[in-house]
């Protein structure tokens, strides 16, 4: 463990593992299982294993567990809750924002430029506030550093080389989801950008939000559009309307359960949000050709 007192760790408590390295820092906590925090974060990514954390942050609810990871925003305003019965342990990772926008500047300007003007400034990145499902491109880094971590304590140098690894990394996840973005049917680029971080904030909080009812209108209070404009631009983004999404999500997760739990069919069939065993058995069936108690015993 490497003790600090800094002022900036304010998501560390006592028994917290941190290192910190220039004004980025990573905060590595093992064994969760009630935490609650609220204030002012840094740019961040926030990932979790064995377990959910849920955040409030702006006017999105987003739901971090083994799957996802979450990126916020420099001075963005959030609230974190964690409730289990199982162990939870973090892994986040904050930069400092001079850190975002050097390495942006060293990846975008010429040669010539980063030669004549080694320091020279460069505008803020504004990062897409969502969930994203790991992937082969910032994940594998996240899980090598996690790793790492665990094993010794890293010199400065090793810990300042990984950073600027992690935020290339990061840099071209956005660039994936700016095309994503770009790909919105409006004429503009900031509107079609605007219109993805509101169906993206929608999206995240039926997500997070699966286990109970999550009603259109609130969906679209989320998104911040009016309920047919919410349903025609989410099935133009995303390919399915948005009940077919949050029903294909709960359906995905209640094969995860039924293959990794020995929980009864219809304690899963209410915990992922359905509201009828015969309803939930039947579209499971449509979904993977068999019923959920055969599906769990071809798993098991």
């Amino acid at each position: 463990m490497v003790a600090t007192q800094q002022p900036f760790l304010t998501e560390a408590n006592s028994s917290a593992q941190v290192r910190s390295m220039s004004q980025s820092f990573i905060i590595y906590e093992t064994g969760y299982n009630q935490y609650h925090w609220q204030g002012e974060g840094w740019l961040s990514i926030k990932s979790f294993r064995g377990g959910t954390a849920f955040y409030n942050a702006g006017q999105g609810y987003f739901a971090v567990d083994d799957d996802h990871y979450l990126v916020l925003n420099q001075g963005q305003r959030y609230s974190i809750n964690i409730e289990s019965d199982q162990p939870v342990n973090s892994f986040c990772v904050f930069f400092d924002a001079r850190l975002a926008q050097d390495v942006y500047r060293s990846l975008t300007s010429s040669q010539s430029l980063l030669l004549d003007q080694p320091d020279g400034g460069s505008r803020a990145i504004n990062f897409f506030e969502k969930t994203y499902p790991h992937d082969d491109v910032l994940s594998p880094a996240l899980s090598r550093l996690m790793q790492s971590l665990a094993r010794t304590t890293p010199v400065r140098e090793w810990m300042d080389e990984r950073l600027h690894d992690l935020m290339e990394r990061l840099l071209e996840v956005h660039s994936r989801v700016r095309r994503e973005a770009d790909c919105m049917p409006a004429a503009r680029p900031g509107t079609r950008e605007e219109l993805y971080r509101r169906l993206s904030r929608a999206r995240d909080y039926m997500l997070a939000r699966m286990d109970q009812p999550v009603l259109l209108d609130d969906m679209a209070r989320v998104a911040c559009l009016s309920p047919n404009h919410f349903i025609r631009t989410f099935r133009n983004a995303f390919g399915q309307s948005p009940h077919q999404y949050l029903v294909s999500r709960r359906l995905e997760r209640a094969a995860m359960l039924l293959a990794r739990t020995s929980r009864p069919v219809t304690d899963v069939c209410y915990s992922v949000g359905f509201e009828s065993p015969g309803s939930f058995s039947w579209l499971f069936r449509k979904r993977y050709g068999v019923a959920p108690q055969a599906y769990r015993l071809q798993k098991s």
